[in-house]
């Protein structure tokens, strides 16, 4: 016959004030993403600029859509 042994969990540790600053720094590197993030109108308008070069042709539009917001990225 077997014999089980629970396992009993570790107690919770104490939170200290390097995990307060991480938490901000995750929230200062998150909010600074947002503001260098392109916006989805200058996204829209690079995207229609790449469908006039290629004369309006039809059926590349994500394609479009993604290199104008790489484009922008790269660029801020």
């Amino acid at each position: 016959m077997a014999v089980t042994v629970k396992k009993t969990k570790a107690p919770a540790k104490p939170k200290t004030a390097a995990t307060k600053t991480t938490a901000t720094k995750k929230n200062t590197i998150h909010e600074v993403a947002k503001i260098a993030a392109p916006s989805r109108e200058a996204i829209e308008q690079l995207a229609r600029t790449y469908w006039a070069e290629r004369g309006w042709q039809d059926g590349f539009a994500e394609q479009d859509w993604l290199r104008a917001e790489q484009t922008l990225s790269q660029a801020s």
